[in-house]
């Protein structure tokens, strides 16, 4: 009878650890999202068309990578640009997340703030109205990809 106890107890306690869901997590937020790993360049548009052959190489080679204490690092790859990226900024989501505000210009002809176009687990698109002369403002798409 002990033996069967036993039994019936081993069979109860392995029913209920191996019935344990991990559905119970709570789904990433922005900023699981956002600090999960490094950004590359992946694309970009201006005023809806692919200007992905237009982006200096000097960028197209950047990493950056968003930390979650609000700091970030942008790290030039091999090809440098004459005015290179800054190399740490700082970063918080506002308007109710929708929009990205860096304390400095990351683009030249563009601003601190970005909105946020999609963010998932593996891609970041951001948009702003820049200005790249000698062309007139105009709203451009990042992608980003890890």
């Amino acid at each position: 009878m002990n033996k069967l106890m036993l039994f019936v107890a081993l069979c109860f306690t392995n029913l209920l650890f191996s019935s344990c869901d991990k559905t119970d997590e709570a789904p990433p937020t922005n900023t699981d999202r956002l600090t999960k790993s490094s950004w590359k360049f992946s694309s970009a548009k201006a005023g809806g068309f692919d200007v992905t052959a237009q982006v200096p190489a000097c960028f197209k080679d950047n990493v950056m990578v968003f930390a979650i204490n609000g700091t970030g690092t942008i790290n030039e790859g091999a090809n440098v640009c004459a005015s290179p990226a800054p190399s740490t900024f700082t970063w918080t989501f506002q308007n109710n997340g929708t929009e990205i505000n860096l304390n400095t210009p990351i683009v030249s002809g563009g601003s601190t703030v970005f909105t946020i176009v999609l963010l998932n687990d593996a891609t970041l698109t951001v948009s702003q109205t820049m200005t790249i002369a000698p062309n007139p403002p105009a709203n451009v798409e990042l992608t980003f990809i890890h």
